[in-house]
Protein backbone atom coordinates (compact mmCIF):
# COMPACT_ATOMS: atom_id res chain seq x y z
CA UNK A 1 0.00 0.00 0.00
CA UNK A 2 1.28 3.24 -1.09
CA UNK A 3 1.71 5.81 1.98
CA UNK A 4 -0.01 9.35 1.65
CA UNK A 5 1.58 12.52 2.95
CA UNK A 6 0.60 12.02 6.43
CA UNK A 7 1.44 8.79 7.07
CA UNK A 8 5.04 9.79 5.91
CA UNK A 9 5.29 13.08 7.95
CA UNK A 10 3.92 10.93 10.97
CA UNK A 11 6.30 8.27 10.08
CA UNK A 12 8.99 10.86 10.00
CA UNK A 13 8.58 12.71 13.12
CA UNK A 14 7.93 9.21 14.97
CA UNK A 15 11.58 8.12 13.89
CA UNK A 16 12.72 11.76 15.29
CA UNK A 17 11.40 11.44 18.56
CA UNK A 18 12.86 8.15 18.95
CA UNK A 19 16.49 9.27 18.31
CA UNK A 20 16.16 11.89 20.33
CA UNK A 21 14.78 9.45 23.33
CA UNK A 22 17.75 7.05 22.33
CA UNK A 23 19.91 10.20 22.31
CA UNK A 24 18.97 11.07 26.21
CA UNK A 25 18.81 6.97 27.35
CA UNK A 26 22.05 6.09 26.64
CA UNK A 27 24.29 9.06 26.30
CA UNK A 28 24.68 10.89 23.45
CA UNK A 29 22.71 13.84 24.14
CA UNK A 30 21.10 15.56 27.51
CA UNK A 31 18.78 18.54 27.48
CA UNK A 32 21.31 21.77 29.15
CA UNK A 33 20.97 23.05 32.35
CA UNK A 34 18.04 20.15 32.70
CA UNK A 35 18.04 19.52 36.75
CA UNK A 36 17.08 23.93 36.50
CA UNK A 37 14.54 23.30 33.96
CA UNK A 38 16.56 23.21 31.07
CA UNK A 39 17.49 26.73 28.61
CA UNK A 40 15.76 26.70 25.06
CA UNK A 41 17.43 24.59 22.89
CA UNK A 42 20.50 24.14 25.18
CA UNK A 43 22.01 20.61 25.01
CA UNK A 44 25.03 19.08 26.38
CA UNK A 45 26.84 15.95 25.02
CA UNK A 46 27.16 12.83 27.16
CA UNK A 47 29.90 9.89 27.30
CA UNK A 48 28.56 8.60 23.80
CA UNK A 49 28.05 12.12 22.25
CA UNK A 50 31.08 14.03 23.17
CA UNK A 51 33.20 10.46 21.58
CA UNK A 52 30.89 10.86 18.71
CA UNK A 53 32.10 14.63 18.01
CA UNK A 54 35.04 14.03 18.55
CA UNK A 55 36.16 10.90 16.04
CA UNK A 56 33.74 13.14 13.55
CA UNK A 57 36.48 16.32 14.30
CA UNK A 58 40.02 14.07 14.41
CA UNK A 59 38.63 11.84 11.04
CA UNK A 60 38.10 15.50 9.17
CA UNK A 61 41.35 17.11 10.33
CA UNK A 62 43.17 13.67 9.71
CA UNK A 63 41.35 13.81 6.33
CA UNK A 64 41.72 17.85 5.29
CA UNK A 65 44.52 19.08 7.05
CA UNK A 66 47.67 16.09 8.15
CA UNK A 67 47.17 14.08 4.95
CA UNK A 68 46.56 17.25 2.00
CA UNK A 69 50.12 18.97 1.44
CA UNK A 70 47.77 22.42 0.84
CA UNK A 71 45.93 23.15 3.72
CA UNK A 72 47.32 23.88 6.99
CA UNK A 73 45.51 24.29 10.59
CA UNK A 74 45.05 27.38 12.86
CA UNK A 75 43.03 28.16 15.79
CA UNK A 76 41.40 31.63 16.24
CA UNK A 77 39.99 33.70 19.18
CA UNK A 78 36.22 33.37 20.16
CA UNK A 79 35.69 37.49 20.31
CA UNK A 80 37.56 39.49 17.68
CA UNK A 81 37.98 43.55 17.07
CA UNK A 82 34.70 44.48 17.06
CA UNK A 83 36.23 46.05 13.23
CA UNK A 84 36.64 42.91 12.33
CA UNK A 85 33.04 42.37 12.18
CA UNK A 86 32.24 45.81 10.36
CA UNK A 87 34.81 45.08 7.44
CA UNK A 88 33.07 41.30 7.12
CA UNK A 89 29.56 43.04 6.80
CA UNK A 90 28.60 41.10 9.92
CA UNK A 91 26.82 44.15 11.80
CA UNK A 92 25.06 45.41 9.11
CA UNK A 93 24.20 42.15 6.90
CA UNK A 94 24.30 39.58 9.43
CA UNK A 95 20.07 39.36 9.95
CA UNK A 96 17.27 36.83 10.05
CA UNK A 97 13.87 38.71 8.85
CA UNK A 98 11.22 38.44 12.05
CA UNK A 99 7.97 39.17 12.87
CA UNK A 100 5.48 39.57 15.94
CA UNK A 101 2.33 37.86 16.44
CA UNK A 102 -0.02 40.79 17.87
CA UNK A 103 -2.14 37.96 19.34
CA UNK A 104 0.49 35.72 21.45
CA UNK A 105 3.58 38.28 21.22
CA UNK A 106 5.38 35.35 20.01
CA UNK A 107 8.54 36.71 17.88
CA UNK A 108 9.72 34.18 14.62
CA UNK A 109 11.61 34.37 11.55
CA UNK A 110 9.28 34.99 8.80
CA UNK A 111 11.31 33.02 6.21
CA UNK A 112 10.22 29.65 7.86
CA UNK A 113 6.14 29.54 8.76
CA UNK A 114 4.45 30.17 5.99
CA UNK A 115 3.11 33.23 7.50
CA UNK A 116 1.76 31.49 10.40
CA UNK A 117 2.61 31.93 13.73
CA UNK A 118 4.82 28.78 15.16
CA UNK A 119 2.62 29.00 18.55
CA UNK A 120 -0.57 29.61 18.30
CA UNK A 121 -1.49 30.07 14.43
CA UNK A 122 -2.44 33.64 13.85
CA UNK A 123 -1.79 35.16 10.64
CA UNK A 124 -1.37 38.67 12.61
CA UNK A 125 1.64 39.74 12.78
CA UNK A 126 3.78 42.94 12.00
CA UNK A 127 5.49 43.44 8.85
CA UNK A 128 9.19 41.27 8.96
CA UNK A 129 11.69 43.42 10.33
CA UNK A 130 15.74 42.32 10.23
CA UNK A 131 17.38 41.32 13.29
CA UNK A 132 21.15 41.03 13.69
CA UNK A 133 22.22 37.27 15.12
CA UNK A 134 25.56 38.68 16.80
CA UNK A 135 26.07 37.41 20.63
CA UNK A 136 27.17 41.08 21.73
CA UNK A 137 29.14 41.08 25.21
CA UNK A 138 31.63 43.70 26.92
CA UNK A 139 35.29 43.96 27.66
CA UNK A 140 36.19 45.15 31.00
CA UNK A 141 34.40 46.43 34.19
CA UNK A 142 32.21 49.20 32.61
CA UNK A 143 29.11 47.83 30.59
CA UNK A 144 29.22 50.90 27.95
CA UNK A 145 29.08 51.26 24.28
CA UNK A 146 32.84 52.20 23.80
CA UNK A 147 33.54 48.87 24.84
CA UNK A 148 31.20 46.34 22.80
CA UNK A 149 32.50 43.07 21.62
CA UNK A 150 30.37 39.94 20.01
CA UNK A 151 31.43 36.17 19.91
CA UNK A 152 31.89 35.43 16.62
CA UNK A 153 29.54 34.00 14.18
CA UNK A 154 31.27 31.88 12.30
CA UNK A 155 35.26 30.84 12.40
CA UNK A 156 36.05 32.37 8.21
CA UNK A 157 37.05 35.45 9.76
CA UNK A 158 39.74 34.94 11.98
CA UNK A 159 41.37 32.81 8.95
CA UNK A 160 41.42 35.80 6.39
CA UNK A 161 42.64 38.20 9.06
CA UNK A 162 45.53 35.71 10.11
CA UNK A 163 46.01 35.06 5.73
CA UNK A 164 48.74 37.19 6.35
CA UNK A 165 50.38 35.91 8.93
CA UNK A 166 50.04 32.14 7.69
CA UNK A 167 51.62 32.50 4.23
CA UNK A 168 54.59 34.38 5.77
CA UNK A 169 55.30 31.48 8.21
CA UNK A 170 54.58 28.55 6.21
CA UNK A 171 55.64 29.97 2.92
CA UNK A 172 52.39 28.28 1.16
CA UNK A 173 51.92 28.71 -2.21
CA UNK A 174 48.57 29.63 -3.86
CA UNK A 175 46.51 27.58 -3.82
CA UNK A 176 46.89 26.10 -0.40
CA UNK A 177 43.78 26.43 2.46
CA UNK A 178 43.84 27.27 6.08
CA UNK A 179 41.50 24.86 8.02
CA UNK A 180 40.02 25.55 11.39
CA UNK A 181 37.59 23.47 13.84
CA UNK A 182 35.64 26.03 16.43
CA UNK A 183 33.03 27.32 17.99
CA UNK A 184 30.55 29.82 16.54
CA UNK A 185 27.32 31.89 18.39
CA UNK A 186 24.04 32.95 17.09
CA UNK A 187 21.82 34.74 18.40
CA UNK A 188 18.91 32.13 16.85
CA UNK A 189 15.21 33.23 17.35
CA UNK A 190 13.81 30.07 16.47
CA UNK A 191 16.33 27.39 16.70
CA UNK A 192 14.54 23.88 16.98
CA UNK A 193 14.71 20.67 15.43
CA UNK A 194 16.93 18.69 18.10
CA UNK A 195 20.87 19.74 18.06
CA UNK A 196 20.22 20.69 14.17
CA UNK A 197 19.70 24.73 14.67
CA UNK A 198 21.29 25.97 17.81
CA UNK A 199 22.87 29.41 19.34
CA UNK A 200 26.12 27.48 20.36
CA UNK A 201 28.00 25.22 17.69
CA UNK A 202 30.83 23.97 16.23
CA UNK A 203 32.14 24.30 12.44
CA UNK A 204 34.34 22.47 10.72
CA UNK A 205 35.87 24.79 7.70
CA UNK A 206 38.44 25.59 5.56
CA UNK A 207 39.25 28.98 3.26
CA UNK A 208 40.83 27.51 -0.07
CA UNK A 209 42.81 30.39 -1.34
CA UNK A 210 43.64 30.68 -5.33
CA UNK A 211 44.93 32.80 -7.70
CA UNK A 212 42.74 35.72 -9.11
CA UNK A 213 40.93 33.61 -11.91
CA UNK A 214 41.12 34.78 -15.05
CA UNK A 215 38.41 32.87 -16.68
CA UNK A 216 35.62 31.30 -14.88
CA UNK A 217 36.71 27.55 -15.67
CA UNK A 218 39.84 28.28 -13.46
CA UNK A 219 38.03 28.70 -9.96
CA UNK A 220 35.37 26.41 -11.21
CA UNK A 221 38.08 23.78 -11.28
CA UNK A 222 38.60 24.14 -7.50
CA UNK A 223 34.77 24.34 -6.95
CA UNK A 224 33.98 20.80 -7.91
CA UNK A 225 37.27 19.52 -6.52
CA UNK A 226 36.21 20.45 -2.68
CA UNK A 227 32.55 19.56 -3.89
CA UNK A 228 33.29 15.96 -4.84
CA UNK A 229 35.70 15.61 -1.38
CA UNK A 230 32.88 17.25 0.57
CA UNK A 231 30.55 14.59 -0.82
CA UNK A 232 33.60 11.54 -0.28
CA UNK A 233 33.55 12.89 3.10
CA UNK A 234 29.54 12.49 3.74
CA UNK A 235 30.16 8.54 2.28
CA UNK A 236 32.63 8.05 5.20
CA UNK A 237 29.72 9.42 7.66
CA UNK A 238 28.01 6.28 6.72
CA UNK A 239 25.75 8.93 4.38
CA UNK A 240 23.62 7.55 1.51
CA UNK A 241 24.73 10.18 -0.61
CA UNK A 242 22.82 9.32 -4.03
CA UNK A 243 19.52 8.88 -1.55
CA UNK A 244 19.86 11.11 1.32
CA UNK A 245 21.46 14.13 -0.26
CA UNK A 246 20.31 16.97 -2.81
CA UNK A 247 22.57 19.48 -3.84
CA UNK A 248 20.85 22.74 -4.23
CA UNK A 249 22.38 25.26 -6.12
CA UNK A 250 21.36 28.75 -4.48
CA UNK A 251 19.99 30.96 -6.52
CA UNK A 252 21.68 34.39 -6.56
CA UNK A 253 19.13 36.31 -4.66
CA UNK A 254 19.61 34.17 -1.89
CA UNK A 255 23.42 34.01 -2.37
CA UNK A 256 25.59 35.67 0.58
CA UNK A 257 26.08 39.11 -0.78
CA UNK A 258 29.70 38.17 -1.30
CA UNK A 259 29.01 34.66 -2.87
CA UNK A 260 29.41 34.06 -6.82
CA UNK A 261 28.04 30.47 -6.40
CA UNK A 262 27.26 28.40 -3.74
CA UNK A 263 25.80 24.83 -3.26
CA UNK A 264 23.89 24.18 -0.62
CA UNK A 265 24.31 19.81 0.70
CA UNK A 266 20.56 19.23 1.65
CA UNK A 267 20.04 15.97 4.11
CA UNK A 268 17.07 14.63 4.35
CA UNK A 269 16.41 14.41 7.68
CA UNK A 270 12.89 13.29 9.44
CA UNK A 271 12.06 16.61 9.65
CA UNK A 272 12.33 17.84 6.21
CA UNK A 273 15.22 18.42 3.45
CA UNK A 274 17.41 21.21 5.26
CA UNK A 275 20.96 22.24 4.73
CA UNK A 276 23.79 19.97 6.15
CA UNK A 277 26.97 21.51 4.25
CA UNK A 278 27.93 24.54 2.08
CA UNK A 279 30.19 25.52 -0.33
CA UNK A 280 30.65 28.73 -1.48
CA UNK A 281 32.66 30.97 -3.97
CA UNK A 282 33.67 34.31 -1.89
CA UNK A 283 35.29 35.38 -4.45
CA UNK A 284 38.00 38.20 -3.44
CA UNK A 285 35.56 40.11 -1.06
CA UNK A 286 37.16 38.73 2.35
CA UNK A 287 40.54 39.41 1.76
CA UNK A 288 40.15 42.81 -0.21
CA UNK A 289 37.50 44.41 3.23
CA UNK A 290 39.82 43.35 5.55
CA UNK A 291 42.55 45.06 3.45
CA UNK A 292 40.58 48.02 3.03
CA UNK A 293 39.51 48.56 6.68
CA UNK A 294 42.72 47.51 8.58
CA UNK A 295 45.46 49.50 6.16
CA UNK A 296 47.69 46.15 6.05
CA UNK A 297 48.62 44.96 2.56
CA UNK A 298 47.05 41.27 2.39
CA UNK A 299 47.91 40.49 -1.14
CA UNK A 300 49.70 37.52 -2.15
CA UNK A 301 53.11 37.81 -4.59
CA UNK A 302 53.16 35.37 -7.17
CA UNK A 303 56.21 33.73 -8.68
CA UNK A 304 56.27 36.68 -10.86
CA UNK A 305 56.52 39.29 -8.03
CA UNK A 306 53.20 40.40 -9.15
CA UNK A 307 50.85 41.29 -6.49
CA UNK A 308 47.51 39.83 -6.32
CA UNK A 309 44.24 39.55 -3.88
CA UNK A 310 43.93 35.48 -3.69
CA UNK A 311 40.08 34.26 -3.71
CA UNK A 312 38.60 32.22 -1.79
CA UNK A 313 36.89 28.92 -2.37
CA UNK A 314 35.09 27.72 1.24
CA UNK A 315 33.60 24.41 2.13
CA UNK A 316 31.97 24.57 5.56
CA UNK A 317 30.64 21.58 7.64
CA UNK A 318 28.91 21.85 11.04
CA UNK A 319 29.95 19.46 13.99
CA UNK A 320 26.54 19.19 15.28
CA UNK A 321 24.46 18.65 12.25
CA UNK A 322 27.54 16.00 11.43
CA UNK A 323 25.97 14.02 14.41
CA UNK A 324 22.60 14.02 13.58
CA UNK A 325 22.59 13.52 10.32
CA UNK A 326 24.84 10.54 10.98
CA UNK A 327 22.58 9.27 13.52
CA UNK A 328 19.36 9.62 11.39
CA UNK A 329 22.01 7.51 8.55
CA UNK A 330 22.59 4.89 11.17
CA UNK A 331 19.62 4.34 12.88
CA UNK A 332 17.65 1.22 11.88
CA UNK A 333 14.84 -0.90 12.73
CA UNK A 334 15.08 -4.46 12.54
CA UNK A 335 13.61 -8.03 13.51
CA UNK A 336 15.56 -9.97 15.01
CA UNK A 337 15.00 -14.05 17.02
CA UNK A 338 14.98 -14.10 20.50
CA UNK A 339 16.31 -16.48 22.69
CA UNK A 340 13.49 -18.40 22.94
CA UNK A 341 12.84 -18.78 19.23
CA UNK A 342 10.52 -15.59 18.74
CA UNK A 343 10.74 -12.41 16.66
CA UNK A 344 11.72 -8.70 17.63
CA UNK A 345 11.97 -5.48 16.43
CA UNK A 346 15.66 -4.72 16.66
CA UNK A 347 17.22 -0.45 16.97
CA UNK A 348 20.72 -0.72 15.71
CA UNK A 349 23.12 2.17 15.04
CA UNK A 350 24.71 1.06 11.75
CA UNK A 351 27.34 3.39 12.63
CA UNK A 352 30.79 3.02 10.62
CA UNK A 353 33.30 1.32 12.62
CA UNK A 354 35.61 4.26 13.21
CA UNK A 355 32.70 6.57 14.19
CA UNK A 356 31.23 4.16 16.58
CA UNK A 357 31.66 5.82 20.45
CA UNK A 358 32.66 1.87 21.62
CA UNK A 359 34.49 -0.19 19.59
CA UNK A 360 34.35 -3.38 21.79
CA UNK A 361 32.27 -4.50 24.45
CA UNK A 362 33.53 -7.14 26.77
CA UNK A 363 30.73 -9.20 28.02
CA UNK A 364 31.48 -12.04 30.97
CA UNK A 365 28.22 -14.46 30.39
CA UNK A 366 27.86 -14.05 34.49
CA UNK A 367 29.12 -12.22 37.14
CA UNK A 368 31.09 -15.04 38.96
CA UNK A 369 34.89 -13.78 39.74
CA UNK A 370 35.57 -17.44 37.22
CA UNK A 371 34.22 -14.97 34.26
CA UNK A 372 34.94 -11.62 35.71
CA UNK A 373 38.45 -11.49 36.28
CA UNK A 374 39.50 -13.14 32.72
CA UNK A 375 37.04 -10.33 30.56
CA UNK A 376 38.10 -7.22 33.31
CA UNK A 377 41.79 -8.27 32.05
CA UNK A 378 40.31 -8.48 28.71
CA UNK A 379 38.75 -5.77 28.60
CA UNK A 380 41.87 -3.69 29.91
CA UNK A 381 43.99 -5.04 27.66
CA UNK A 382 41.77 -3.81 24.84
CA UNK A 383 42.20 -0.11 26.70
CA UNK A 384 45.74 -0.25 26.44
CA UNK A 385 45.71 -1.36 23.07
CA UNK A 386 44.43 1.89 21.61
CA UNK A 387 40.27 0.37 21.75
CA UNK A 388 37.63 1.97 23.24
CA UNK A 389 36.06 -0.18 24.90
CA UNK A 390 33.14 -1.20 27.08
CA UNK A 391 32.39 -3.05 30.09
CA UNK A 392 28.90 -4.78 30.98
CA UNK A 393 28.20 -7.35 33.15
CA UNK A 394 24.52 -6.65 34.21
CA UNK A 395 21.51 -8.57 32.77
CA UNK A 396 21.06 -10.74 30.28
CA UNK A 397 23.45 -11.20 27.68
CA UNK A 398 20.32 -10.92 24.84
CA UNK A 399 20.01 -7.40 26.96
CA UNK A 400 23.49 -6.81 26.85
CA UNK A 401 24.05 -7.46 23.10
CA UNK A 402 20.55 -5.07 22.29
CA UNK A 403 21.62 -2.14 24.32
CA UNK A 404 25.21 -2.12 22.27
CA UNK A 405 23.26 -2.59 19.42
CA UNK A 406 21.75 0.86 20.13
CA UNK A 407 24.77 3.20 20.87
CA UNK A 408 26.52 1.33 17.61
CA UNK A 409 29.17 -0.95 18.96
CA UNK A 410 30.41 -2.99 16.04
CA UNK A 411 31.77 -5.70 18.13
CA UNK A 412 30.89 -7.58 21.75
CA UNK A 413 33.20 -9.94 22.97
CA UNK A 414 31.63 -12.99 25.17
CA UNK A 415 33.75 -14.89 28.17
CA UNK A 416 31.26 -18.15 28.92
CA UNK A 417 32.15 -21.16 31.06
CA UNK A 418 33.75 -22.61 27.88
CA UNK A 419 36.05 -19.68 27.44
CA UNK A 420 38.10 -21.35 30.72
CA UNK A 421 38.83 -24.27 28.70
CA UNK A 422 39.35 -23.64 25.43
CA UNK A 423 40.71 -19.97 26.19
CA UNK A 424 38.52 -18.57 23.02
CA UNK A 425 35.89 -16.16 23.02
CA UNK A 426 33.00 -15.55 21.28
CA UNK A 427 33.15 -12.97 19.00
CA UNK A 428 29.62 -11.01 17.92
CA UNK A 429 29.18 -8.84 14.86
CA UNK A 430 26.60 -6.03 15.09
CA UNK A 431 25.36 -5.78 11.51
CA UNK A 432 25.07 -9.28 10.91
CA UNK A 433 25.14 -11.32 14.61
CA UNK A 434 27.22 -13.52 13.08
CA UNK A 435 29.29 -15.06 16.13
CA UNK A 436 32.63 -16.86 15.52
CA UNK A 437 35.14 -18.18 18.21
CA UNK A 438 38.75 -16.56 18.30
CA UNK A 439 41.52 -17.55 20.73
CA UNK A 440 41.49 -14.84 23.80
CA UNK A 441 45.54 -13.98 22.73
CA UNK A 442 44.72 -13.55 19.58
CA UNK A 443 41.46 -11.49 20.09
CA UNK A 444 43.48 -8.23 20.23
CA UNK A 445 45.04 -8.44 16.79
CA UNK A 446 41.55 -9.75 15.45
CA UNK A 447 39.34 -7.14 16.20
CA UNK A 448 41.94 -4.36 15.34
CA UNK A 449 42.26 -5.81 11.20
CA UNK A 450 37.93 -5.86 11.38
CA UNK A 451 37.95 -2.14 12.40
CA UNK A 452 40.21 -1.26 9.94
CA UNK A 453 37.63 -2.43 7.42
CA UNK A 454 35.76 -0.10 5.37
Amino acid sequence: MVKNIKEKKQESENKMEKITALAKKRGFVFAGSEIYGGMANSWDYGPLGVELKNNIKARWWEKFVKRRADVVGIETALIMNTKVWEASGHLKEFSDPLVDCKDCKERFRADETEGKCPSCGSKNHTEARNFNLMFKTFIGPVDDGSNTAYFRPETAQGMFVNFKNVSEATRKKIPFGIAQIGKAFRNEITPGNFIFRTREFEQMEIEYFIDKPKTKANWEKFFEMWRKEMVDWMGELGINTKEEIVEFEVPKEERAHYSERTIDFMYKFPFGEKELYGLAYRTDFDLKNHSNASGEDLSYRDEKENKIIPHVIEPTFGVERSVLATICSAYTEELAKTADGGVETRVVLKLPKWLAPIKVAVLPLSKKEELAKPAKKAYEEFLKAGIMAEYDETQSIGKRYRRQDEIGTPYCVTFDFESLKDKAVTVRDRDTMKQERIEIKKVIDYLKDKLEER
